[in-house]
């Protein structure tokens, strides 16, 4: 099957989460530097390799991203997480209690090979591990992917592999179809670079009122 972008008519090819091989060919897509849209647990994402440059840079024109606005980094496992940032405690408090969840960690970035343009110049970066069996099969092939929600800037996030296809976002090359997510809302990001001040920097599924009784168990 297919597994490039058609550069004539500019359609992307549609795999299926029912079936392993497109999930794996799905992960070729991102490996040879392509973006991908794909099904989580909050809305359907936009995500590349975090280490390529250009593909990072494809996502921002793709969505008519600010560039000065990092993208955050999804993986499957915590292990995996704790070798691009430092969680410290705070962080693998709420990793605890919300992984795999609707919870972006932006925390201390460690792996200096992570594109800059992904990061924005910063030495930070938002990180989650999804709660979709989908996705984290994807990563398990393709370990970290950048990851956005699929839409236009300051457009609708979409629910569903329908709604990516009758949307304005164009030229990705992969649509990884999981049928209608779960929640429809985007994560809820909370900024831990300074443990002793957390900070909700967006609600979303997750309701501020409940991150702010979890962080008061333990102290900074």
């Amino acid at each position: 099957m297919q597994t490039k972008i058609n550069a004539k008519t500019k359609q992307s090819i549609t795999y299926y989460c029912s079936n392993n091989a497109d999930i794996y060919k799905c992960a070729s897509v991102v490996s040879s530097g392509g973006i991908v849209v794909y099904p989580t647990d909050t809305i359907y994402g936009i995500g590349c390799d975090p280490y390529n440059d250009v593909s990072v840079q494809r996502i921002f024109k793709i969505k008519a991203r600010n560039k000065k606005k990092p993208l955050p980094i999804l993986a499957a496992r915590l292990e995996d997480i704790e070798k691009i940032v430092s969680l410290g405690k705070i962080g693998k408090l709420l990793a605890r209690n919300y992984w795999p969840g609707a919870l972006t960690i932006v925390s201390p970035l460690k792996d200096n090979n992570i594109s800059t343009q992904l990061t924005a110049g910063k030495r930070i970066i938002g990180v989650r591990i999804p709660n979709n069996n989908c996705i984290l099969q994807l990563l398990k092939h393709c370990k970290y992917l950048a990851g956005t929600s699929a839409n236009i800037s300051g457009e609708k996030p979409p629910k569903s592999a329908l709604e990516v296809m009758s949307s304005s976002l164009h030229h990705f090359d992969a649509l990884l179809d999981g049928g209608t997510v779960d929640k429809g809302i985007e994560s809820t990001v909370v900024d831990i670079v300074d443990p002793t001040a957390p900070k909700i920097i967006r609600e979303g599924a997750i309701k501020s009122e409940e991150l702010r009784k979890v962080l008061a168990i333990e102290g900074p």
